[in-house]
Formats: structure tokens, sequence, C-alpha cells
């Protein structure tokens, strides 16, 4: 039963939801004989029964003249979401939500436990924070329960299941009389302590006092303990376990929210600290890390750049691979164009070798249009050149072009190392004391990502307007629909530098508690400087217009 009209999220019209509503619920009482078969339908579609009885409130509605309590009219990236919850409690799995603040979790949250304690008998939904007036407390509009009471009282009768707020709603427990299922709330060191449940919500997991003391207590609680936070930083067992590779993650981005758009993010950066913003808005678990060496906020600022600036794309189309061991680390593949990063794509190395991932490369570069790349030669990549070579002779076999494959050695030496650092930007008359390449970087690894560092630094500054006298070769853009966006946004914002005794740079890729950035390494890849002889650019030319 959806609407049979386009919702606009950004200017919601809800006198035409509330007709709908309307019209659909008169038919049901008309023919209260249907009402077994939605309820049935209802219990396989608890985001459909959201979207088409559920109701939410929103009191900053008020001062744009509209109503407070409004349909609660899912988007597509929420019903992804309860779609994945619900898979989660089916295969008895764990799973980690991080979110950019106000996306209506809360409400979220709380609306699908009571959908699916409404149509599932004897189903027992938990939830817990580290305070009881975050879970519980009469007339707090704060609290996960106010909420859930007022999802339940604003239901049609026909699917309340006979519920009322006096009897079934006491202070930290709702419970379903027509179902016996029950929803309970817990606060404290002890959450979910001596009690079961089929899922257990630990509402904003990473803020937890004693989140060790909390891990006993669920540990035999549930099979299904779903964790929902903003995050705070690495050292917490929140954020250990979403970048441990071994929970189910679901990331909430505002990017995924389309009440949200650039300029709601703009006034964000305009109203909050910098580490706020990058924590509690990009989702940057690095936030108040020392010498981070891309910042969240420059890598934001590149999504779309190229449309943002009126750059004109140019240049030939390449790839770049990083490749993984076959165990639990993931190769990745980034394909672009000039300054526009425009495909990325992640897979896992487990029971295969480095021929089948040779194979995948060829396969997306074939799709992409890619005649060349770029590879890390280091460690497991060193049999990508004698596995490349062997595909390329089957392909010319066939009359397919071939695909060229160069390393890309991290360990390296640097590349024109008697040229200067490049630097985000070099004012004219102004003096300064500049160091070359050779002189400030360890190794070619060290120089790459320093290079991707002053692209997205001068992006950034050329997209907020700071710097309007740019060459737009020096930049870079990133497709704002770009797979895995989320994925290199952290991977790229938990990489750090240092200077060493010697005073060159190092780069740190993985400090503490996260994993090696993969996906981020084929963009440094494919970005990377590099010193091209006559006779290797011979390669890109056509044979017709060979000397």
């Amino acid at each position: 039963m959806p609407l049979n009209f386009p919702f606009d999220h950004k200017n919601p019209d809800y006198i035409s939801v509330f007709k709908h509503r309307a019209a659909k619920l008169e038919a049901i009482r008309d023919r209260p004989d249907c009402l077994p078969l939605l309820k049935a339908f209802y219990r396989n579609n608890p985001a459909q029964f959201i979207i088409d009885w559920g109701m939410t409130w929103e009191p900053r509605n008020v001062e744009k003249g509209l109503p407070a309590q409004i349909p609660f009219l899912l988007f597509p990236k929420q019903e992804e979401w309860v779609e994945w919850i619900v898979q989660n409690w089916k295969d008895q799995e764990p799973g980690i939500t991080e979110k950019t603040r106000d996306m209506g979790m809360s409400w979220l949250s709380v609306a699908l436990a009571c959908t699916l304690c409404l149509f599932h008998p004897g189903m027992t939904i938990g939830f817990g924070s580290r305070k009881e007036e975050y879970v519980d407390r009469i007339g707090f509009p704060k609290s996960l329960f106010f909420k859930a009471r007022k999802f339940m009282s604003m239901l049609p009768r026909e699917f309340r299941g006979g519920w009322d707020e006096r009897k079934h709603a006491p202070h930290m427990r709702i419970s379903f009389p027509e179902t016996d299922a029950v929803i309970t709330g817990e606060a404290g060191d002890g959450i979910g302590r001596g009690d079961r449940a089929s899922i257990y919500f630990v509402d904003e997991s990473a803020f937890l006092e004693r989140p060790q003391l909390v891990d006993a207590s669920l540990s035999a609680t549930t099979n299904c303990r779903q964790d929902i936070s903003t995050p705070c930083g690495m050292g917490n067992p929140f954020a250990q376990k979403r970048h441990g590779g071994k929970i189910r993650v679901f990331t909430f981005h505002w990017h995924c929210d389309p009440r949200k758009d650039q300029a709601w993010y703009a006034k964000q950066v305009e109203l909050l600290d910098p580490i706020t913003v990058a924590q509690e808005i990009d989702i940057d678990y690095n936030a108040s890390v020392q010498n981070q060496l891309i910042p969240v906020q420059w890598v934001n600022a590149a999504f779309d750049a190229h449309i943002k600036l009126g750059i004109e794309v140019t240049g030939d189309r390449r790839g770049a691979m990083d490749v993984a061991d076959e165990g639990a680390d993931k190769n990745a593949f980034a394909i672009g164009r000039g300054i526009l990063l425009d495909g990325l794509s992640i897979w896992s190395g487990k029971e295969s070798d480095i021929m089948g991932s040779v194979q995948h490369v060829h396969m997306l570069s074939d799709f992409a249009g890619v005649k060349r790349y770029r590879y890390d030669a280091d460690g497991m990549g060193a049999g990508v050149r004698g596995d490349n070579r062997m595909l390329n002779e089957a392909r010319a076999a066939a009359k397919v072009w071939t695909i060229d494959a160069t390393p890309h050695w991290g360990s390296g030496a640097v590349v024109n190392p008697d040229e200067a650092i490049p630097l985000a930007r070099r004012d004219p008359g102004v003096d300064v004391v500049e160091r070359t390449n050779g002189d400030f970087f360890a190794n070619y690894k060290a120089q790459s990502w320093w290079d991707l560092r002053v692209r997205f630094q001068r992006t950034f500054r050329a997209v907020t307007g700071v710097d309007t006298d740019y060459n737009p070769d020096d930049l870079i853009s990133i497709a704002g629909d770009l797979a895995e966006r989320s994925t290199l946004v952290a991977e790229l914002g938990q990489v750090t530098y240092k200077i060493s005794q010697t005073g060159k740079v190092q780069v740190n890729k993985a400090p503490a508690g996260t994993k090696s950035p993969n996906a981020a390494d084929s963009v440094v890849i494919l970005f990377a400087p590099e010193e091209i002889e006559p006779e290797q650019f011979g390669l890109l030319i056509p044979d017709r217009h060979r000397a």
C-alpha cells in the first residue's frame, strides 16, 4: 500500500499524505475482514507499516508553519536500515550502526521495535543507554520510551492491538496485549543483566561510561545486539568493533538523508567547531587525532568539486589497484579520468589468488574503458606483473586490446627528488624556505600520500572560496554517487603523519585500532606523482602515431 504520488522530503506535502491515509483507513473500516491479511503483510514488511501508518513528532516544524505531529515517511536509507536490522535478527547476528547526528535514529529504532512487537507474538526487545533519563522519563521528549508511547498512541486503533497507554506503558516497559510482546528499558552498567531479548538496542554506544561492564552484562542477553552511535574517537569498544571487520556495519551518513544538502552541511561547519563537525557530522573517528593527514572536511568538499567549480574533466581513463592477501584483507581498484575519481570497487581475496584478483581488475577495466593501471608492487602485489602479462597474451590472441600494468613501489625512493614539495598555495612575493621532495619525504609512500593531501587541501580552499586563483589540474574531484563513498571517507580520515628524527615526513596508514585503508591506498596510487619517460608515454599512443 505505498503512496501513489512522489513525496518531497525537503518540501513536504503532509495534507496529501493525510488524505491518502484517511482514504485507506475508510476502506479498511468498510471491509474489516481484510484486516488479518493486512497484518500478515505488515508482519513481513515492517518498513511499509511505518510508511503507511506511522507518525513522528517534530517540534521544530512549528516555526515553519508545519504540524509537529507528522507522517513517518521513511526515505530509502531508512527503509534499507529496517530491512538490515530484521535480517540481523533472523540471522542472529550483532550489528553496528554508525551515524551522523540528527538522523532520526531514535524515532526509527523505537518505531521498528513497536512494529515488530505488534505483529510477532512473544517478541522481546530491549533498549539500553548510559543514563536512565535517555531511556525513559515521563514527559521527557528526548527519552526513547516517550517516542515509543507517542508512536503507539498515534496509530489507528485497528493496528494498536488493544494497546492502552494507561495500562500497557509503565516506567521502562511497554507491553503489547495482542501478541504478549514487550519492550523493556535499562540504563547504566548493568544493561541487559539477567534478561533475555530477541533484539537489544544500545543507544549512543560509543559514549558508555564503562562499556566493558555493559559488554559483560549483555553477553548472554541476546543473539542480536545492535549498537547505535555517533563516533567518539577510537579509544572505545564501539570504534574498535566497528573497525574490527567481524561485525556487520551500517553507515547512516548525512548525505543519505534527502532533507540535508550541502547548504545544511555548510551551516553545521559555520555553527560547530571543526572536531564536532568531523566527528558527529562526518563520522570521523579520528577527528581529535593529532597530525591527521587529510581532514574529513577536505574530503567532503571534493565530492562533485568539478561540478561546483565548473571544471571540464579531461584526460585518459586509468586505474589503480591495491593488492590484498588471501585472508580478511580486501583488494581495491580505483578508476579515474584526469582529476575525477568516479569508480571504486572493493572485494575480498579470500579463497582466491593474485591471478583471480588481476582477472577481476581486467573485468572492471573493460567495463570502465580503462587500458592502463598502476598496482601496489610491494608485498603481495609482486605477482601482478606476471599474471597481467599472461592475461594480456590471451587477450592479444583473442584480438582484444591489452591492459598495461605499471608497478607502484611505495617503499621505493621519491620521484622528482630535486623539485620543491607541493604546497596548498604559493603566495607571490612571499619569501619562504622551500624543501625538496628528496629532502622532505622518507619514501615514495609518504610522498604519494602527501601529494594527495595537498590535492584535497587545494580543492577545499577552492570550493570554499578561499582561493580563486588555482590550477584545476592540481585539484581532486570525487563523483558524488561513488560506490564505497563512506568507506573511502573513513579510511582517508584515519591516516596520520609525523616528522622523523631526521626531519622527514613519515605516514602511518593504520593507527592503533584501525585496519589497512585499502580503498584509500588505491586512490593514493591513482593520483601518485610519477616520472613518465618518453618510451613509457609511447605505450599510451596508438601504433600508427609512433615514430
